[in-house]
């Protein structure tokens, strides 16, 4: 799965879990401000992400998240250490 797909399916969950209009959805945007996350939403961004790519997320994950930029970079990332775990 290339960036660009990855960008396109956690737009298409965010779109749906979130009920945001995709145009609010920019790389530089912040991520909880957009979203208008709580605490209880990032349980459902946790699970949504966990669902759709099969990797586990934890609150520490989440410091230094501001943008989407920085959470496609995360979730990009974190398939990448899962991809090679599973190779080695």
């Amino acid at each position: 799965m290339n960036k660009e797909e990855i960008v396109e399916r956690i737009n298409g969950f965010l779109v749906d879990e979130f009920e945001v209009d995709v145009d609010d959805i920019q790389p530089e945007a912040n991520l909880k401000d957009t979203l208008g996350l709580d605490s209880l939403d990032y349980v459902d961004l946790v699970v949504s992400v966990e669902s759709n790519f099969g990797v586990k997320l934890v609150e520490v994950d989440f410091v230094g998240i501001a943008s989407f930029q920085s959470f496609y970079d995360l979730i990009e990332n974190k398939l990448k250490a899962k991809i090679d775990f599973q190779t080695s």
